[in-house]
């Protein structure tokens, strides 16, 4: 009886604990459930605005741009890579702490030539406060910051030396010294050059990672949350050719030093494509002292003077008007028209066509056209119509201005416009559209679109090649495009520009004299140019110079100060083809490439492959391998000799890669 009053206390109290474990369970589930109900119907906003907003955030990766390069391959703009160092103080150990922040101070006083106190001190000072996102320093290089995480407690990593790195991206361009202005920029609210005219090309897609809020100004990476990677930009090839950039960039300095004038420019186009190989632009910012920082070549438009006779006559040898045996009286170069008097500087008397192109006469030029299209003046205006002469060029660069021509409509037109019209003035044009024309005459006829844009490439792949874009398919007969070019030879054997006459290279041109401003009082001010191509006999490069207000004390005409700057450029971008070049022709600056930077090859991990990269440099592999998640190792400096695992190998995140490099 005994036994089973025991028997029934215990299973009496193991019941009551029972019912408490349950009534204990059920009040749980019912404080969940309400719980759930309550969260249910709270403003879920409100807790993320209160909490998840204020601690974390979305920042942004940018996206690497792509490299801009010249058409042999030579970088003119480039994304590196740099370094931001912070240090997470809160994790590293007392004992890891203590026994490595004497070498650490020792060894960041070598590398930053402070007393190694500096860093002592104010290390202290950042691990009494307990600091987890201490700015160390920032925009280290790959060799520095491969320096820096090998000191100590520093190459313990970020778990437990607290070595954290934020990595950025810096544009630089290679040729600052021939072509800052020509690159241009794109700081994401102004562009200009052709970083801007192919930023659609050059920006890549950004991405995302998350922070984490460690004070109230700082944010610290969560590295193990999802990163969403940034995808880089496109590489784009330009047409520029850095050696023929060089050449004009030190012809042009050289003359606008000479004769102390304010800017320059000058381009170069390849007849058969319409490609720019170079354009040069340079203004003085101080005595002797001229940088490339604006394009005049396609911002500006001015009164184009005596090279825009070519375009009037050409217009006139078209229709059938003038030919070898017409002749003009141009008396003693003075003549009166409709009020306006009209006058030469270079003598009078009677020229055939090709001497007034070649003795620049304003007065042959002027009684030429009215006495053709006086009557008639809308023809004549056609002619520069087709020619596109009136339409803004299309290009992908920013900033190209608007021509401008008076016309019968404008109320700025009178009797005198069309005389005016005939030797350069009453228009305004970009020195890029005179390019275009000059260069469809030595191509025969066919004008082309100029062109910027070589190909655009992508992990090695051609996204796009540039094809020669035809914009007038016959700018005129082709006895008008022969006699037209037969006239641009003299002028240069003969006329006006004959001073820079070689028997070893024809060329063919026209100087151009004009004033500018000139209904302000003071002295004269002008604008030298010469406009033409090379050789004549079968046209290679079209080329036009332009030195805005030279000191006239030294010289203002077209064949003094711009034309030798033609000669130069004509003679040393031949230095390829075999010629006999005068040896006058080849003195002066050495065009020198090896301060330009190799190209920058870029690797692809496709499907987790290893590529090959043997044979590349190495500072410029490293930095892709570590962006794409793998850990490399590495001995030596330049290029890489041995590579582990090998090509063709599969790999994965994290994964450790092996590069032996030549020292």
């Amino acid at each position: 009886m005994a036994v089973q009053n025991e028997f029934e206390k215990k299973r009496s109290k193991t019941l009551r604990w029972g019912y408490l474990f349950t009534g204990f369970a059920f009040v749980v589930f019912l404080v969940f459930l309400g719980r759930i109900l309550v969260l249910q119907n709270t403003n879920v906003q409100e807790i993320k605005d209160d909490y998840i907003n204020k601690n974390y955030r979305e920042a942004t990766l940018k996206a690497a741009r792509g490299n801009l390069y010249a058409s042999d391959g030579s970088i003119l703009a480039t994304t590196v890579m740099r370094y931001d160092v912070y240090l997470d103080f809160k994790i590293i150990k007392d004992t890891i702490y203590s026994s490595n922040i004497g070498a650490l101070s020792d060894s960041l006083s070598k590398m930053f030539g402070k007393p190694r106190s500096y860093f002592r001190d104010r290390f202290d000072q950042q691990r009494k406060a307990e600091n987890q996102y201490y700015s160390l320093v920032k925009g280290l290089d790959f060799d520095d910051y491969d320096r820096i995480r090998q000191f100590p407690i520093f190459k313990k990593g970020k778990n437990r030396g607290g070595f954290i790195v934020d990595r950025n991206y810096k544009r630089e361009l290679a040729t600052t010294q021939i072509g800052a202005g020509t690159i241009g920029m794109d700081n994401g609210t102004a562009k200009s050059g052709l970083e801007g005219a192919f930023s659609k090309y050059l920006t890549g897609t950004d991405g995302s990672r998350l922070e984490q809020r460690v004070n109230s100004s700082q944010w610290k990476p969560i590295d193990y949350w999802k990163v969403n990677e940034p995808i880089d930009g496109e590489d784009v090839y330009t047409t520029i050719d850095i050696r023929i950039q060089d050449i004009v960039h030190s012809a042009l300095e050289k003359q606008l030093v000479n004769f102390d004038a304010d800017h320059g420019s000058v381009i170069v186009m390849e007849v058969s494509t319409g490609k720019v190989k170079a354009m040069v632009n340079l203004r003085r910012t101080e005595p002797g002292i001229y940088v490339d920082a604006y394009n005049y070549a396609l911002k500006d438009a001015t009164e184009p003077g005596s090279t825009f006779k070519t375009v009037s006559l050409l217009a006139a040898m078209d229709d059938g008007f003038i030919d070898e045996n017409t002749t003009v009286n141009v008396g003693n170069g003075v003549w009166t028209y409709a009020k306006q008097r009209i006058s030469d500087d270079h003598g009078g008397g009677t020229y055939d066509i090709s001497d007034v192109l070649a003795k620049s006469s304003n007065v042959g030029s002027a009684k030429l056209i009215t006495k053709y299209y006086a009557d008639k003046p809308q023809v004549f205006l056609d002619h520069l119509k087709r020619w596109k002469m009136f339409d803004k060029m299309e290009l992908e660069l920013p900033g190209v201005t608007r021509p401008y021509i008076v016309t019968p409509e404008d109320k700025r037109w009178n009797d005198a416009t069309l005389a005016s019209l005939a030797y350069g003035y009453s228009s305004r044009f970009n020195l890029l559209q005179l390019t275009s024309f000059y260069n469809g005459i030595a191509n025969k006829g066919k004008m082309l679109k100029p062109l910027f844009i070589e190909k655009i490439m992508k992990d090695g792949s051609s996204l796009y090649d540039a094809k020669p874009q035809v914009m007038v398919n016959k700018m005129a007969s082709d006895k008008a495009i022969q006699m037209m070019t037969n006239a641009l030879t003299k002028a240069v054997e003969k006329g006006t520009a004959k001073s820079i006459f070689t028997p070893n290279l024809k060329m063919a041109g026209k100087t151009g004299t004009a004033r500018f401003e000139y209904w302000k009082p003071g002295p004269r001010k002008y604008i030298a140019s010469f406009a033409g191509f090379y050789p004549s006999d079968n046209p290679k490069y079209t080329c036009i110079v332009m030195v805005h207000q030279p000191d006239n004390a030294k010289g203002f005409y077209g064949s003094t100060v711009a034309a030798p700057v033609f000669k130069e450029i004509a003679g040393k971008t031949f230095l390829k083809t075999p010629q006999n070049i005068e040896k006058e022709m080849l003195v002066d600056k050495k065009v020198d490439l090896s301060k330009m930077m190799k190209p920058m090859v870029k690797i692809a991990v496709n499907q987790n492959t290893m590529p090959k990269v043997t044979g590349l440099i190495g500072k410029n592999i490293i930095p892709q391998l570590e962006n794409f998640g793998y850990r490399v190792d590495y001995k030596g400096v330049g290029k890489i000799k041995e590579q582990f695992p090998l090509e063709g190998t599969i790999i994965n995140k994290n994964q450790r890669i092996y590069l032996q490099l030549q020292n």
